[in-house]
Formats: C-alpha cells, sequence, structure tokens
C-alpha cells in the first residue's frame, strides 16, 4: 500500500478551529476566517497532508458599519467563529456563530467547490458548536462550560419547535481557567462523543483535549482527558479539532495549536480506540511524523505569488480581503497586469482601510513582496505593505499635504494612529517594498525593506516585534493597502506581489 509521510505541524500558518470531514475518498475541512472575507475557507485532500483551497462558504455574511470598516467601526476577533462542517444525504452544512451579530448561521449546498451556498439565520449566539445529524434528527451541542443542545429542524435551517432546547451538563470547574468549549460531536460504537478544550490551572497548565460520552443522548456523560501534549513547542497545548477516518478503517484527529505570532496551526494526530474511548496520539504524544495509509497527492500552495494578470476581476482563492471589500474600488482589469486600489473613504491607519488585500503569512519564515506604483496617489494617500495583526507594521509610501513624497515605515502607535518611525524623501513614481517574516522559535520578528531597483535593499524603520494579541484574534496577515486620509479618488497600483516561504 503506498503511505504518505506525515510532518507535524500539516501547515504551519493560521488555520485555527479546524472541522475535518470525509466524504468518499475526499477530505474537507473549514476553519475559522473572522474578519477576512470571504470567508469560512474550504480545503480539501486527498492523503491528509496536501489541503488546497477549493472554496468559500460566503462572499460577506452581514452589510453593516462595522463590517465594512466605516465610521470607526470594526469586526476584529468577531466575525465567524469555529464554523462545523458536515455532510448529510448529499448535502454539506457550515454552521458558526459570529460574536459582534450574536446570531446563529447555517449555509448548506450540494457542491462544496461551486455552490451556490443557502443561508439561514437563526438569533442567538450558540458558542463554537458542533452539529450532529443523528437517525433523522439534528442538533446542535454549544457552550463554555455550560454545554447546551439544541434541536434544529431536518433541514438544519430552524430551531425546531417543540424540539430539544436545553443545558445538557455542566463541565469541570475546580482548578479550570477556561471550561470545555469548541465542541465537536459525534455517533460511534453505540455512544454519543463530545470533543472539547480546556484549560487548567494546574499540572501542565496548557490546553488539552476532553473527551465526554454517553450510550443516551441527554446523558449521563463520562469524561476523560485524552490528549494533553505540546508537540515539544513552549508548553502550547495541541488540542481543539474534529475527528475523521479513512477507507481503510484508520483513526485520525486534525487539532491545532497556538503557535504566537504565525496564528494557531493545525496538526494531524493518529487516533486508536480502546473500550469504546478515543485515544489520541502515541504513548500520549503528537508524533511529529509518522505514516497514513493514503497514496501521498499533489502540494498546493496555501500562500501564493500574483502577477494579476487576470481576465475578470475575480482573484485566486489564496486571497481575502480585511473585512467586506467595496468591489466598486478594486480591480485587476482596469489596469491590466495590475492591482488597483481606489480611494472611496478617509481612515486614520491602515486597521481602518478598506479593501485591504491579505494572505497568510508562514514559519518559519517567509518574505513578501511588492512593486506599487504612486503616479496616482493624491496628498493625503498611503499604500504599501502590511504585517497585519493589532500590533501591525507597513512599508509604503506617504504623500503629503503639499504632495511631497515619503517611504516610510509606521507601526501602531495606539489610539488609532499610525507612528511613524523613519520617513525617506521619494521623488519618484514606483517603488518595491518587501517585508520579511521570521517565526522560527518564536522569534516572531518582521523587517521592512525598499528598494529602487528590486535588486538594491534597504530596511527602513525598525524591526517589528510581532504579538498575537486578542483584539485580533488572528495570526499576522501580509496585505496591499491604499486608504487616504485627506481626499478620496486617488488610486495605487500594485505590479505584482511575489512571495517565498523559507523552511
Amino acid at each position: 500500500m503506498n503511505k504518505t509521510l506525515i510532518t507535524n505541524p500539516i501547515m504551519w500558518a493560521d488555520v485555527p478551529d479546524v472541522d475535518p470531514i470525509r466524504v468518499g475518498s475526499c477530505y474537507y475541512m473549514v476553519s475559522t476566517s473572522m474578519h477576512s472575507m470571504p470567508g469560512c475557507p474550504i480545503m480539501r485532500s486527498t492523503d491528509l497532508k496536501h489541503w488546497e483551497i477549493v472554496s468559500y462558504v460566503y462572499d460577506t455574511f452581514e452589510d453593516n458599519e462595522a463590517h465594512r470598516l466605516e465610521n470607526g467601526k470594526n469586526i476584529y476577533g468577531k466575525g465567524s467563529w469555529a464554523a462545523s462542517l458536515r455532510h448529510h444525504n448529499d448535502t454539506f452544512y457550515v454552521c458558526f456563530s459570529s460574536n459582534d451579530t450574536r446570531r446563529f448561521y447555517v449555509y448548506r449546498t450540494k457542491d462544496v467547490v461551486n455552490g451556490p451556498w443557502e443561508r439561514s439565520v437563526i438569533d442567538g449566539l450558540r458558542h463554537d458548536p458542533g452539529l450532529l445529524f443523528d437517525e433523522g434528527r439534528v442538533f446542535v451541542f454549544s457552550g463554555n462550560g455550560s454545554i447546551y443542545i439544541t434541536e434544529l429542524t431536518a433541514d438544519a435551517t430552524a430551531v425546531k419547535p417543540g424540539g430539544i432546547d436545553q443545558l445538557l451538563f455542566e463541565t469541570e470547574r475546580e482548578d479550570i481557567g477556561l471550561r470545555c468549549e469548541g465542541c465537536h460531536a459525534y455517533r460511534l460504537n453505540g455512544y454519543y462523543y463530545l470533543l472539547f478544550i480546556e484549560w487548567p490551572r494546574t499540572g501542565n497548565m496548557r490546553r488539552r483535549q476532553i473527551c465526554y460520552r454517553s450510550k443516551e443522548l441527554l446523558g449521563p456523560y463520562e469524561r476523560r482527558i485524552v490528549l494533553d501534549d505540546d508537540l515539544g513547542y513552549h508548553n502550547k497545548g495541541v488540542a481543539q479539532g474534529g475527528l475523521l477516518d479513512t477507507p481503510n478503517g484508520e483513526w485520525y484527529a486534525m487539532l491545532f495549536q497556538d503557535h504566537d505570532a504565525v496564528g494557531r496551526i493545525p496538526c494531524l494526530v493518529p487516533v486508536a480506540w480502546e473500550d469504546d474511548w478515543p485515544v489520541f496520539g502515541i504513548d500520549g504524544k503528537v508524533p511529529e511524523q509518522f505514516e497514513v495509509g493514503l497514496p501521498e497527492s499533489e502540494s498546493m500552495p496555501l500562500v501564493i505569488s500574483d502577477e494579476f494578470d487576470y481576465q475578470s476581476d475575480r482573484l485566486a482563492r489564496n486571497w481575502q480581503w480585511n473585512h467586506n471589500p467595496d468591489n466598486r474600488l478594486w480591480s485587476v482589469t482596469e489596469r491590466p497586469g495590475y492591482l488597483r486600489l481606489r480611494t472611496g473613504s478617509l481612515a486614520d491607519s491602515v486597521v481602518q482601510a478598506r479593501n485591504t488585500l491579505t494572505q497568510r503569512t508562514e514559519g518559519p519564515a517567509c518574505t513578501g513582496e511588492t512593486l506599487l506604483d504612486t503616479a496616482h496617489m493624491k496628498p493625503g494617500d498611503r499604500a504599501g505593505l502590511v504585517a497585519l495583526q493589532s500590533h501591525y507594521g507597513t512599508v509604503g509610501v506617504a504623500v503629503a499635504d503639499n504632495g511631497e513624497k515619503f517611504i516610510t515605515m509606521c507601526v501602531n502607535g495606539g489610539a488609532g494612529e499610525e507612528k511613524v518611525l523613519e520617513a525617506c524623501p521619494f521623488d519618484g513614481s514606483v517603488v518595491h517594498l518587501k517585508i520579511h517574516f521570521d517565526f522560527e522559535d518564536s522569534i516572531d520578528q518582521a523587517v521592512f525593506y525598499y528598494s529602487m531597483d528590486g535588486t538594491e535593499w534597504a530596511a527602513i524603520g525598525e524591526p517589528l516585534q510581532m504579538k498575537y494579541t486578542l483584539d485580533h484574534f488572528m495570526g499576522y496577515r501580509i496585505g496591499l493597502y491604499q486608504y487616504a486620509t485627506r481626499e478620496i479618488g486617488g488610486c495605487a497600483d500594485f505590479d505584482y506581489f511575489r512571495y517565498q516561504r523559507y523552511c
């Protein structure tokens, strides 16, 4: 039998709150996307090692000031959380809650790659939901510490009138900092299994994987710690995710691990069954390497270079906008071979800039580079490359009110304002920009560069000590931005985006 060698992590990039399933010989996985649009990325694999983004569940899911970055509002750290993916009766279902709208969303489609997805909205927050189809009935398990069960209609579009809707049980409280959350629900071997994570204040004091099981839907449920390991990385527990099996009967779990500034990264973990309990890992540990009984497939990049050579204004799936885009104000066809970003509103910093186009960063190190044409920027405009998180850094061009241009490196100065660390006079039109990210062993440093010819590079400003903060709740992204501080109507043209990962 052909086998594939797995090396953990599966992806050294921010792909959190993973929920995997198998449909035939293909595996699909959804993850949290919060304020990035389009959202709820669907990834596909045939070997559990190489994953390709094949679709998104939605382009946007709400249209309001916060989702549009208007009037100082935003949904950083909110948006869609911890989606659940299931396949039932030839239909794919994805559900999630949004912390900013306090609503529960259910999407369904027959075609997970091409859509379309039908959308249903249910009032009320159902934290970290786990969807379960069980003998003609549909349930959602949700909560943090207090675990609830809610019965939905057979098509999962609404709460079932007169159906089960109650507290199922309370999880452990003693010496627990973060009580159980991140539910994944299954019915296997005659049992109901509910998988969670929790974070104890004693012992190893790291996130760990918990399993509750019962032969009856409403309990009582037994509890067991099924994994408590950090893969040798700074006491960061590998936990939270779902189970899946292969056609030949092997079992695995796709979990994730906090990896500081790069984000929360997925790991594949072997699973065995003993006395109808899932046993995660090998001798209680997540192996760095092991083989799965599947033939290896072609590797597909998670982050790509892009020459912006498109026939229509539809970008590669690897790109996501920071919040809802204004589709009137960007194009890859208006100036062929360029991404053109126009300003349509004013902003005081890059985190409030509309139409910032982003991709993930990857460890252990990576570099993103672009060529910026500033010919059509107006006084007060800012454009360039950003290392995007709450504690961000930018390298780009700022046009002063008198029309003078400067190459600048800026950081978050607090109170919603950018702090300029260095500004170099610039009398040209075109400049090369680059950011190098180093995530090796949590160095978590980004260095910013500019060049007049794309060959000789000069560092600018200071290295950014990257920090993963919960107000954004997302690993660092690299983005192309343009915004106005004085008047709208200017535009910035990006000739390409070139990316390289260093292993």
